[in-house]
């Protein structure tokens, strides 16, 4: 190693700039935390941008009503056709229904045990999309785009202070396996919705993954 090497470098985490795009940046959160800034193609934040916000709200404003699920759908078809055109080492999946929980064995918790993000659809005072990045023993670390002063502390939530660039919540499975609209719930069944990405480069395998915990 030279003395001038620059080492890859992760940003911290990004925040929505307004009260509906936390569908896009949940996704671009996903990238930062799987890749180094150098890595990311700057044309992926164009075409994030470009392909959600598609939302309409009661009044017909343009952009207003956020992103919808079949945006987000698109978008983990389109980055994975991307990542076969320019050799860009992510792999997208996207889940819907009773595929999206959290369990001991859930395809949601073995992708964070491979070293994936996830990307989920849960209430927060309307529908809203943070980025699942960790687990402890019953508990998964995620990163809520939507910025609270004093930040957000309930029974089975905790703040994050000490990961910028991987988490700001700790939430126990039980508060996001919720059916209701209560904090942080994903919500009914049949209209949960997530998109696992990974590293192809530093995906680690599910044998090596049976007993990883953060």
């Amino acid at each position: 190693m030279t003395d001038d090497y620059d080492p890859p470098v992760k940003i911290p985490l990004q925040y929505q700039r307004t009260e509906y795009d936390c569908g896009p940046t949940s996704l671009l959160n996903a990238v930062s935390f799987l890749f180094a800034r150098e890595e990311i193609p700057p044309d992926i934040l164009r075409y994030v941008m470009m392909y959600t916000l598609d939302s309409y709200n009661d009044q017909g404003e343009a952009c207003k009503n956020g992103t919808s699920q079949m945006a987000i759908m698109f978008l983990a078809n389109w980055l994975s056709q991307y990542a076969t055109a320019k050799r860009l080492p992510i792999a997208c999946e996207y889940r819907s229904g009773e595929r999206v929980r959290l369990s001991e064995n859930s395809e949601l918790t073995q992708a964070l045990r491979q070293g994936g993000a996830v990307v989920v659809r849960l209430h927060f005072d309307c529908w809203h999309y943070v980025t699942l990045t960790g687990l402890t023993e019953d508990s998964v670390l995620l990163f809520d785009p939507y910025y609270t002063q004093g930040g957000l502390e309930a029974e089975g939530i905790a703040p994050v202070a000490d990961m910028p660039c991987a988490a700001n919540r700790r939430v126990a499975f039980s508060v996001l396996n919720q059916e209701g609209q209560d904090l942080y719930a994903m919500g009914p069944v049949d209209t949960r919705e997530a998109v696992l990405l990974f590293n192809t480069n530093t995906r680690q395998t599910p044998e090596s993954t049976i007993e990883y915990f953060l």
